[in-house]
């Protein structure tokens, strides 16, 4: 199994071009992923720099026949036209995708601070050893405190699928009807944190990082700023994905693609055995 993670920047490139086909093509160029776990995916936001409002999950969705499509729109604002702009999460899934889940979460109001709201959509896949809960989430940039609150609900998220693995009554149909939550879950994102963050810690006390996993003592390969100094003078990981420990045994390879500028970030390749 294949995951690609990326923020996709609304598809827009270091040459300020939107373009979701060539975010398609350079994904399935770079390791023909079973899921990809995007970021800053937009619909309808013609505000957004270099945007003329494409309805990029369905660009994205049509790039990818076969796939499955799970949007989570944490941002859900009138155009100004009668329309709707959407801005979030996604996942595309090649795999069987059994439930999904749109998780808001926690952001905590905080003065002259600039911020968003934040999700993490998760999709319960079948891959070939069973299900997997796979997530993809982006996290406060601007304030430490809602980035704290985040990760504080994410790992709540965790318990809450651990405790939901056991068995339970239910109807035989409908809503109500039990349906499998596994406890095993892989966690990819923007976590807009550093490697040695302290927030950082606290996610590796419940999962484990796929970059340590793959390459124990080697320093992560910059994710952000590696064509943008923008936001920092000196390239730097933030985009990491994590695994519970039942996993980390089938983390057979991890990579950052060094090469694309099809967006601000760079994505991360995780195959797992």
């Amino acid at each position: 199994m294949k995951l690609l993670q990326w923020n996709i920047q609304w598809c827009r490139g270091m040459d300020g071009k939107v373009d979701p086909a060539r975010i398609a093509r350079e994904a399935k160029a770079m390791c023909d992923p079973d899921l990809c776990c995007f970021q800053e995916v937009a619909a309808n936001f013609a505000t957004l720099e270099g945007s003329a409002g494409e309805d990029q999950p369905a660009e994205l969705a049509k790039a990818f026949p076969g796939y499955s499509m799970h949007f989570a729109p944490v941002v859900d604002v009138p155009d100004g036209k009668g329309g709707r702009s959407r801005f979030g999460n996604l996942i595309l899934s090649r795999l069987p995708v059994r439930q999904v889940f749109r998780h808001t979460l926690p952001w905590p109001p905080e003065d002259k601070v600039p911020s968003m709201p934040r999700v993490a959509v998760e999709a319960v896949v079948e891959a070939s050893w069973g299900l997997v809960s796979v997530l993809s989430t982006h996290l406060e940039f601007f304030s430490v405190g809602q980035r704290a609150a985040q990760v504080a609900r994410l790992i709540e998220l965790q318990k809450e699928r651990e405790a939901h693995a056991v068995s339970r009554p239910g109807y035989k149909s409908g809503p109500f009807e039990p349906r499998a939550r596994p406890a095993a879950s892989i966690l990819a994102g923007d976590f807009n944190m550093l490697a040695d963050d302290p927030f950082a810690a606290k996610l590796r006390e419940v999962w484990k990082d796929a970059w340590v996993t793959a390459h124990p003592g080697v320093p992560y390969a910059p994710t952000f700023c590696l064509f943008d100094r923008t936001y920092s003078a000196e390239p730097y990981c933030c985009d990491f994905v994590f695994v519970t420990p039942d996993l980390a045994q089938r983390v057979a390879a991890v990579k950052v693609d060094l090469e694309t500028r099809a967006s601000d970030h760079q994505p991360v390749i995780v195959e797992f055995s």
